[in-house]
C-alpha cells in the first residue's frame, strides 16, 4: 500500500488557527464526542470543554481520552474519559449511561471513524464490516442511545460524514458506503425529531490532516488520475477548521438548522 503523503494544511491558509472560543457558549451543557482520543474527536472535546461544556469522552483509547480529559480540566474545564468501542451495542449503552452522570446530554458528536483504501475486487468482509460497523453501525448506536436524553428538553446531534458520503471516490466502496449511510441517517434523524426538539446535522470534511487519513494507505497500482478529484489546491485542512463547524452546528446559533450536511472541503464537492 501506498501511504498518503505530503498534503498537509496549506500555506495559503496561514492565520486561520487559533481557534476563535467563545467561551460561554456552552455552559451548562453537557456534550458526548466519540473518537475523543485523537484528530477530529480531540479537536472537537477540547473546544467544547474550552466552550464551558461538561464533556464525556469517548473512546477505545484508555490513554488518548485520559489525556484529553487532563487538558480540559487543566484549563478549568469539566470532563469524562470514558472507555467505548461504539460498534458494539453493550458498550454503547454502557457509555452513554456514564456520561449521564455528568448530568442530561444536551449535545453529542460522533467522530469516531475508520477507513482505508481498497480495490473493491479485494476488500475482504472483515474490513467492509470493520468500516461500516464504526462509521455506520456505531454512529447509529450512539444516537440511538442519546437521543432519549435530547428529546427531555432539548438537543442536538452532529454526526461527521465526509466528502467520501456525498459523492464518489476510488478505492473506497466501504468507506463511501458508510458516509453515505450516515449522511442519509442524519438527515432522516433530522426530519423525524424535527418538530421534538432535537436537530440532527453533519458536517462532511474532505482531506483531514489527522494520523487517520496519513494511515489509508493507497493500492500500489492507484492511478493517480482518479484521485485528482480529491485534491484541491486549499491541500489538508486540520482538525481545528473542521471543529469550527461542529461546533458552530451543535450551538444555539444554529437553531434553525437541522437535516444540513455542511461540507468543509476547499471545493472539492463543488
Amino acid at each position: 500500500m501506498t501511504p498518503i503523503d505530503n498534503l498537509g494544511p496549506s500555506d495559503l491558509r496561514r492565520g486561520t488557527e487559533p481557534e476563535h472560543v467563545q467561551r460561554d457558549r456552552f455552559i451548562g451543557k453537557v456534550a458526548v464526542v466519540t473518537g475523543a482520543a485523537s484528530g477530529i474527536g480531540r479537536a472537537t472535546a477540547l473546544r467544547l470543554g474550552a466552550e464551558g461544556a461538561a464533556v464525556a469522552c469517548l473512546d477505545l483509547s484508555d490513554e488518548g481520552v485520559s489525556s484529553v480529559v487532563n487538558e480540559i480540566v487543566t484549563a478549568g474545564g469539566v470532563g469524562l474519559a470514558i472507555s467505548c468501542n461504539v460498534a458494539d451495542e453493550s458498550s454503547v449503552i454502557s457509555a452513554v449511561k456514564q456520561a449521564a452522570t455528568l448530568g442530561r446530554i444536551n449535545v453529542v458528536c460522533n467522530v469516531a471513524g475508520v477507513g482505508g483504501f481498497a480495490h473493491t475486487q479485494e476488500q475482504s468482509l472483515e474490513g467492509w464490516n470493520r468500516i461500516v460497523g464504526v462509521n455506520l453501525t456505531g454512529t447509529f448506536l450512539v444516537c440511538r442511545e442519546t437521543i432519549p436524553y435530547l428529546l427531555d428538553g432539548g438537543g442536538v446531534i452532529v454526526n461527521v460524514t465526509s466528502t467520501a458520503g456525498l459523492m464518489g471516490q476510488p478505492y473506497s466502496a466501504a468507506y463511501c458506503a458508510s458516509k453515505g449511510g450516515v449522511s442519509m441517517m442524519t438527515k432522516a434523524i433530522a426530519v423525524e425529531y424535527a418538530g421534538k426538539g432535537v436537530r440532527c446535522n453533519g458536517v462532511a470534511p474532505g482531506g483531514v490532516d489527522t494520523p487517520l487519513v496519513h494511515n489509508f494507505g493507497l493500492p500500489d497500482d492507484a492511478d493517480f488520475k482518479q484521485l485528482d478529484r480529491l485534491m484541491t489546491p486549499m491541500g489538508f485542512c486540520t482538525p481545528s477548521e473542521v471543529t469550527g463547524a461542529i461546533v458552530y452546528l451543535a450551538s444555539d446559533e444554529a437553531a434553525y438548522a437541522t437535516g444540513t450536511i455542511l461540507a468543509i472541503d476547499g471545493g472539492i464537492s463543488a
